[in-house]
């Protein structure tokens, strides 16, 4: 995957655990374009390479703008870029997403936490399209809302509404705000694996059908492995078989015998390791596939996925 070289501009703590980035280029170009919901590949330190959502506008190339939570049980990635300072230089990959805005329509904006990263350059385009959208951010103490400076000075705060768990005048009723949207509004909801299933549950609840629903997690899923047996993987273009071990996932056990899957975030999330699927079932594990995806069965991502047949059959 292609890389590039930007300077940190600007590093500021917003919150006591989050930090956001502004990053520019080294040549004095424009930055590669993006579209609402994109995020970038950050290369840490350690060989570490994380993925986090642009908030700014998509149409200011001069400058790519991150805010990144401070992780508790954080495997090397947030720690690492808490560490970074203005003035240092980055590497990081063009652009992707796998979290677009419809061509058309209104937008039901739902974030959790950190989650609003994405939302926000949503919101942005949606602005400047003049389609019409409500940003609902859900936090669990109001200090602990990220970038709030920024949504108080967006030209665009006043469709902004802020939930706060410990200020029950301020919950969010969702099947109300669902039941008040037009038949032409999507729902976007990002944040962590619960929040994204209770918004997804309230958006069934209400009868709305799938193609209006659109969501990212930031945190991976929770699996149960205690069922977990050993499968074959078959590369289809060599004939050769591996077998995966109970204890092992598939990216391990393709390693092993020395055949490489790109990979990144390494729990589901980013899709990176993607990889069609040209025979058997498989085990979906990920946060990243939609649900017409999960039911066609044609690929899997094989850094938590597995097999639900005794053999996958795999383009590879």
């Amino acid at each position: 995957m292609t890389t590039l070289t930007v300077l940190i501009a600007a590093k500021t703590d917003v919150t006591a655990d989050v930090c956001a980035l502004e990053l520019q280029p080294t040549d004095g170009q424009p930055l590669p374009a993006f579209t609402a919901g994109a995020h970038i590949d950050v290369h840490l330190s350690g060989g570490l390479i994380r993925q986090y959502s642009l908030y700014g506008a998509p149409a200011d190339r001069s400058r790519y703008r991150l805010a990144v939570l401070r992780e508790p049980a954080s495997r090397g990635g947030s720690v690492g870029v808490h560490g970074l300072q203005a003035g240092q230089t980055l590497t990081i990959s063009a652009p992707r997403n796998a979290f677009p805005l419809a061509a058309s329509g209104g937008a039901l904006l739902l974030g959790g936490g950190i989650g609003l990263t994405p939302l926000l350059a949503m919101a942005e385009q949606l602005h400047a399209e003049g389609r019409p959208f409500q940003l609902h951010l859900s936090v669990r103490t109001r200090d602990r809302l990220p970038l709030a400076a920024h949504l108080a000075a967006v030209p665009w705060a006043a469709q902004v509404v802020v939930h706060v768990d410990d200020e029950p005048a301020t919950a969010l009723d969702i099947a109300a705000v669902l039941r008040a949207a037009s038949p032409d509004t999507h729902a976007y909801a990002c944040g962590p694996a619960g929040y994204i299933a209770w918004a997804r549950a309230a958006v069934q609840a209400a009868g709305w059908s799938d193609d209006r629903w659109h969501s990212e997690s930031f945190t991976p899923p929770v699996i149960n492995h205690s069922a977990d047996g050993p499968f074959e993987i078959e590369l289809a273009r060599s004939k050769r078989v591996i077998t995966v071990a109970a204890d092992q996932t598939a990216v391990q056990a393709l390693d092993a015998a020395g055949v490489a899957v790109s990979t990144s975030c390494e729990q589901g999330i980013c899709g990176t390791c993607l990889t069609p699927v040209l025979g058997g079932t498989p085990d979906h594990r990920d946060a990243y596939l939609t649900d017409d995806e999960l039911a066609a069965g044609n690929c899997f991502l094989p850094c938590v996925s597995r097999s639900r047949t005794a053999r996958l059959v795999v383009d590879l």
